[in-house]
């Protein structure tokens, strides 16, 4: 039956433009029937972002995101208050007392509320999907309040109380291991590593994003793409950059890698995008040796 249940979320995800691996499935199965949230750890351009999105789509649900970064703080991750419009409501106030007219004025009132990604995730009436988004940039301090609003899927609101959420939200966490994560938060979470794509399913992402892509070149590309994943580079060329180097090749009316060294050479920067890496691979070493 759980088979039955991943092949259709496979299935779903596939219809809406996301090739996913099996061992991907079952965590991200579990997470929408468990109402844990899901870890994703990975190097950067594995999918890990876009597979929030469309696990989104397929659930025909929002997406919300939290984009964290050193110094992130509770207000800007739940709320803050419009305080133009509160100075707008007061200077209404004033004239309206000015002009012998009585005006009740409340300034924390919730249409002055500025619904931050955790409060917003929590005020749907329908579970949406909350996409904390490269967790390990933000401190240790933001990860502890984290824990605690993951654990009771509620917020504090001062001015007018406790905001407890009607439906859970499905919550997918990312990480690319630049720091690490504390237990605490580990315990809390269901945990999936999402290693780069094996050359198959590269082969059917890139197809699926770039179906005017003739099988010979998009089979050299997925040979070239793992070797150079193989190689000590400072930042290893991703999916995303993939597909780039893909249409880039389409435009330039590229055929065959090896009858095209030069462009190859060239349009790398499509693919490795500090000067050390570029420095660092010999393109027309790597045409060469392509079987396909």
């Amino acid at each position: 039956m759980i088979l039955a249940c991943v092949d259709k979320l496979i299935e779903d995800l596939d219809s809406h433009g996301y090739v996913l691996s099996l061992d991907l499935a079952v965590p991200v199965h579990l997470m929408t029937k468990l109402g844990r949230p899901l870890l994703l750890e990975g190097d950067a351009g594995v999918g890990k972002t876009e597979l929030a999105g469309a696990l989104a789509r397929a659930l025909d649900t929002k997406l919300i995101r939290l984009q964290c970064y050193e110094g992130l703080d509770a207000s800007a991750a739940i709320y803050e208050w419009n305080y133009q419009r509160q100075l707008l409501e007061i200077r209404l106030h004033q004239s309206e007392l000015e002009a012998g007219r009585e005006h009740q004025i409340n300034l924390y009132d919730e249409r002055f509320l500025l619904k931050r990604p955790l409060l917003q995730s929590i005020s749907e009436e329908k579970p949406p999907v909350l996409l904390i988004d490269e967790i390990d940039r933000a401190d240790e301090e933001f990860e502890a309040f984290l824990l605690e609003v993951l654990s009771e899927f509620q917020v504090s609101v001062p001015e007018f109380g406790t905001v407890t959420a009607s439906c859970r939200p499905f919550v997918i966490l990312t990480s690319n291991a630049t720091r690490e994560l504390s237990d605490a938060l580990r315990r809390r979470c269901l945990y999936a590593f999402v290693p780069f794509p094996s050359p198959a399913r590269e082969a059917r992402i890139l197809s699926k994003h770039v179906p005017e892509l003739e099988e010979q070149l998009r089979a050299q590309i997925v040979q070239l793409m793992a070797r150079l994943r193989k190689m000590e580079l400072r930042k290893r060329p991703g999916i995303a950059e993939a597909i780039d180097w893909a249409e880039a090749l389409l435009c330039l009316d590229v055929k065959s890698l090896k009858e095209n060294e030069e462009i190859v050479e060239q349009t790398l920067t499509c693919l490795l995008k500090t000067k050390e890496d570029q420095l660092a691979v010999n393109a027309r070493r790597m045409v060469n040796s392509l079987t396909a």
